[in-house]
C-alpha cells in the first residue's frame, strides 16, 4: 500500500460577517497497527484557540474557537499516512461463537453492549421485514452473512449523493430502496445491531486508485464496523461492497452517525444566505508535484 496524502479543505461562505461558537472537528486518525500518520497539517482562517483531545471512544478531536467576526471560515486538513488493513481473503476463525446468532465473550459484552443496542425506531416493521428477508440460514458463519448483507446492500440500493444532511432513518431507507454511504452504512450498522451484532458508524476517506469506479470519491465517506470473536472490530462498507479494503482510510468511529460529523459548530448573528464547499482529495504521496 502506498503513502496516501489527504486533502480535505471544508468553505464556509457567509453573507454578513459572523462570530463562532467553539468546533468540534473529526479530520485526523488516530496512530495504531492499522494506520501510520506520518505528518498533518491544520490551516484554519480565521485564526483562533486550537485544543486537542481524545474521546471516550478515542476519537482524535480538534476543539477549534474561532476569533473575532468574518464572512469566510477555512478549514483544511492535510495528512500524510500510510494504511496497514487486514486481510480477510482466508481468515482462520475457528471459534464456534461466530455463526448467527452471534455470541460474544463475557468481557466482551461489557463493553459492547452500547453498539448492541439500536439507537432508532422502526414503528411500521419496515427494517424488520428486510432483515427477516437477508436471514436464509441460521448456522451461516457470521463473516459470510455479514459479506453477503455488504454485497446485497451495494448491489440492491441505489446510490444517491447527498452532499448535507443527516443520515436517514434505516426504515426510510428501505422504503425508498435509495441513499448515500451514511445511509447504507446506517442501515447495515442498525439492521446488524437487531440481529444481536455489535456495530458501529465510521466515517472517513475513500481511496479510489486508477480507473476504480468507487462510489463517495472527492468527498467524506461512511461505513460500518462490525466486532466480531477472534477478528475484532471489522470494516464493511455497503456502499462498494469493500471489507476491510485499504481503499478505507477511517478517521472516527460514534455510535450514531452525528457523533462521528466531521465538523460541527455554531455561528451567532444573522448570516444571510449561507454557501458550504467541501473537497477531499486522497491520491499517492509520490504523485504530488515536487517543489524547485
Amino acid at each position: 500500500m502506498p503513502r496516501l496524502s489527504i486533502r480535505h479543505e471544508t468553505i464556509y461562505a457567509y453573507e454578513r460577517p459572523v462570530t463562532f461558537a467553539a468546533h468540534r472537528m473529526l479530520l485526523r486518525p488516530r496512530d495504531s497497527h492499522a494506520i501510520r500518520v506520518a505528518d498533518a497539517t491544520l490551516t484554519l482562517s480565521p485564526p483562533g484557540e486550537v485544543r486537542w483531545f481524545y474521546d471516550a471512544l478515542g476519537n482524535s478531536v480538534c476543539r477549534f474557537t474561532p476569533a473575532g467576526a468574518a464572512t469566510r471560515l477555512s478549514i483544511v486538513s492535510e495528512l500524510l499516512i500510510e494504511r496497514f488493513p487486514a486481510q480477510l481473503s482466508d481468515p482462520q476463525v475457528e471459534d464456534p461463537q461466530t455463526t448467527t446468532p452471534i455470541v460474544y465473550a463475557a468481557t466482551d459484552r461489557a463493553v459492547l453492549e452500547p453498539f448492541v443496542r439500536p439507537a432508532t425506531d422502526d414503528p411500521d416493521g419496515v427494517l424488520l421485514r428486510w432483515l427477516r428477508s437477508q436471514v436464509t440460514d441460521p448456522h451461516e458463519p457470521a463473516l459470510q452473512f455479514l459479506l453477503r448483507m455488504n454485497q446485497t446492500i451495494h448491489d440492491t440500493f441505489a446510490y444517491e449523493p447527498r452532499d448535507i444532511g443527516a443520515a436517514q432513518d434505516p426504515s426510510h431507507t428501505v422504503r425508498l430502496g435509495s441513499g448515500t454511504c451514511r445511509d447504507f452504512a446506517w442501515l447495515m450498522v442498525e439492521a446488524l445491531r437487531r440481529l444481536g451484532y455489535a456495530a458501529r458508524f465510521v466515517t472517513g476517506y475513500l481511496y479510489c486508485p486508477g480507473h476504480r469506479d468507487l462510489r463517495g470519491a472527492g468527498a467524506t465517506h461512511a461505513w460500518c464496523e462490525v466486532f466480531l470473536p477472534d477478528l475484532g472490530w471489522t470494516e464493511f462498507d455497503p456502499t462498494n461492497a469493500l471489507a476491510e479494503s485499504g481503499d478505507l482510510i477511517p478517521v472516527a468511529v460514534a455510535r450514531t452517525p452525528p457523533e462521528a460529523a466531521p465538523i460541527c459548530g455554531a455561528i451567532y448573528g444573522d448570516a444571510g444566505a449561507t454557501a458550504l464547499t467541501v473537497h477531499v482529495d486522497v491520491r499517492p504521496a509520490d504523485s504530488l508535484p515536487v517543489a524547485a
